[in-house]
């Protein structure tokens, strides 16, 4: 199954300090049409789905802790309970056969949907967190097309990922968290 080519992708990537500022950011989100969200947050997967009902409470779209073998729909939140990675020619998620330090791991995530870029329109965002996750394949996305997008210095909880992310990715887009909303805001539309 393929996605519908008007198809946009967003993915998001935090760690510590990185639940509130992802709630902000499924509080703003538009009726999405022609949009999918998948989302990495570093925390253990007992508190994942606490995570996700709190953020279905104010979201208008379905939002979902995925599961294996979940196939990506436009209009879906999608919510990693552990670490997968989605398969580009069934737009289906699996379990990585490496499993990466972190869980979810969003260098493994991110870097599935890098044969995605070719064909759809990507925005690969990168919030507070420690360590350097994710700032591989924000070059490899960045790379095919995909818009990469970071918390600046000044704003972000803790400065690691999106530091991590500045430094690998020349084009990477550094902005407040209020700025990134309002992108995100108009990439969805």
């Amino acid at each position: 199954m393929k996605l519908l080519q008007q198809t946009k992708i967003l993915l998001i990537g935090a760690s510590t300090g990185g639940p509130s500022e992802i709630e902000k950011i499924i509080n703003s989100l538009p009726l999405l049409e022609n949009t999918l969200v998948v989302i990495a947050q570093h925390m253990p997967e007992l508190f994942l789905e606490n995570f996700a009902k709190t953020l279905q409470r104010k979201s208008p779209n379905p939002l979902i802790c995925f599961e294996e073998d979940e196939v990506l729909q436009r209009g879906t939140i999608y919510l990693c309970k552990e670490s997968m990675e989605v398969q580009a020619e069934s737009c289906a998620f699996t379990k990585p056969s490496n499993k990466g330090f972190y869980n979810p791991d969003i260098e493994t995530l991110f870097s599935s949907f890098v044969p995605l870029a070719k064909e759809y329109e990507v925005m690969a965002v990168i919030l507070t967190g420690i360590g350097t996750d994710g700032s591989n394949a924000a070059l490899s996305l960045s790379k095919k097309g995909a818009r990469v997008l970071t918390e600046d210095a000044e704003n972000s909880i803790v400065d690691g990922m999106p530091s991590a992310v500045r430094k690998n990715v020349p084009n990477a887009e550094a902005y407040s968290l209020e700025k990134i909303i309002e992108e995100i805001g108009e990439f969805c539309v």
